[in-house]
């Protein structure tokens, strides 16, 4: 995948190309369905193959006070968009300037003039431009106008297939079932783990005083993390090197009463060394609790060994 990061770096191919655009925060299985369409049907036409995305969510510039958490931050998605197979991604710079583009000439300058499309597949609902005064039908007047053809798909359920509302694989509605606590709803319908990336902090070892070392890691805000609690999942360091883990999420009211922030606490099991500064990619398998607060630390301790075998066990599986 050739990733292009402005538009002056325009490919323009001859051949011309399949588009898709959206946010595809997550790159979720809703997303990788359009990417395969998108596939299929240049392969039928001998075109290229492109995904329109942004560097930033488009809500955080245009209504910043009710943006969403994001699902993948930039490099994660475009790792997720490499692993589709696409043959360019362009990344759009979104600003202040971007919001206030009409459906128009995004048409013009990002679709005709950059990518050469002749063919664009987005989503039934597609909303694009100032105001999202865009959309398929507009798509399909200017694409008449400059010689690229529009496919408008519905949304799918888990399985790719199209669904009823209730059952739409979309970034708001994983949002919605990590926020519940519903992991397996959300993993289902990403298509993978979910993955948050942080850096290792330095905490206030009361983990390594309970027997318990933990990996504190400093999660960016814009980021969604999971309802609190406790988690089975994987730790991946930078070599690539992936351990087994616990991990907790959440104000640690065993410890304090009203901690203000939350905390991502991960036990890789069964290793030991230092972890510090390193960048982690901490995923999300299976949810094995609420965060709760014991009679006594020794109830605790007790508890947080269950914790380690279960996701022994459920991580060997």
């Amino acid at each position: 995948m050739q990733t292009l990061r402005a538009l002056d770096a325009c490919p323009h191919p001859p051949q011309g190309t399949a588009v898709t655009i959206g946010a595809y925060d997550g790159v979720h299985r809703g997303h990788r369905t359009v990417i395969s369409t998108v596939q299929r049907l240049a392969h039928e036409r001998g075109l290229a193959t492109a995904v329109v995305t942004f560097d930033r969510h488009p809500a955080s510039v245009v209504r910043p006070e009710s943006a969403p958490r994001l699902l993948t931050d930039l490099d994660q998605k475009l790792e997720l968009l490499e692993d589709s197979g696409v043959d360019y991604t362009l990344v759009v710079h979104f600003d202040e300037e971007r919001s206030q583009e009409s459906a128009e000439d995004f048409v013009r300058e990002v679709l005709v003039d950059c990518l050469n499309a002749k063919l664009v597949v987005v989503g039934a609902d597609f909303h694009f431009g100032h105001q999202r005064r865009g959309n398929v039908p507009l798509l399909q007047q200017m694409g008449r106008e400059l010689g690229f053809e529009v496919l408008g798909m519905s949304l799918v359920g888990p399985d790719g297939e199209p669904a009823r509302d209730e059952m739409q694989v979309s970034s708001t509605a994983i949002r919605r079932a990590l926020v519940a606590g519903d992991l397996a709803t959300a993993n289902a319908m990403l298509g993978h783990e979910y993955e948050v990336r942080g850096v290792v902090q330095h905490g206030d070892k009361r983990g390594r005083e309970w027997g318990f070392p933990t990996a504190n890691i400093a999660i960016p805000e814009d980021i969604l993390l999971p309802k609190d609690g406790v988690y089975a999942g994987w730790y991946e360091r930078p070599s690539g090197e992936r351990v087994a883990s616990a991990m907790s999420l959440g104000r640690r009211p065993q410890v304090y009463e009203a901690q203000p922030y939350r905390l991502l606490e991960v036990h890789l099991l069964d290793w030991e060394g230092d972890l510090y500064d390193e960048v982690a990619k901490v995923r999300f398998v299976a949810r094995l609790r609420d965060e709760m607060k014991f009679e006594s630390d020794e109830a605790l301790l007790a508890q947080m060994r269950g914790d380690c075998d279960e996701a022994r066990r459920l991580l060997g599986d």
